[in-house]
């Protein structure tokens, strides 16, 4: 694939996770999408995430999630010269949490 069309694709599978709007359409979409594999891979990468924000040192993420430690390392490189994704779906996480328990 020529890397003008591989953009082209990029940008469509985006535009096509943007315009999904509950939970339900999201495991409909990435079931589809991905293997289970895949998504088991994507959610320990992001409950890495999770534990490198609340300060938790390497050996208790690896207990917790069976990550790699070079795939903490991995993560914790994103979080800290990335390009903030992790942040942003973390606070709107904490914030959408904060505004139910509030209700």
């Amino acid at each position: 694939m020529n890397p003008k069309s591989n953009e082209k694709h990029i940008d469509d599978l985006y535009a096509a996770i943007l315009t999904l709007e509950t939970r339900e359409e999201c495991v409909r979409f990435f079931g589809d999408l991905c293997t289970s594999i895949e998504i088991d891979t994507l959610a320990q990468r992001f409950e890495v995430a999770k534990m490198l924000r609340e300060s938790h040192i390497y050996a208790d993420i690896v207990n917790a999630t069976g990550a790699s430690t070079a795939t903490i390392s991995r993560v914790n490189r994103s979080i800290n010269y990335g390009n903030g994704g992790y942040d942003i779906a973390l606070e709107r996480i904490k914030e959408n949490d904060a505004a139910k328990s509030d209700n």
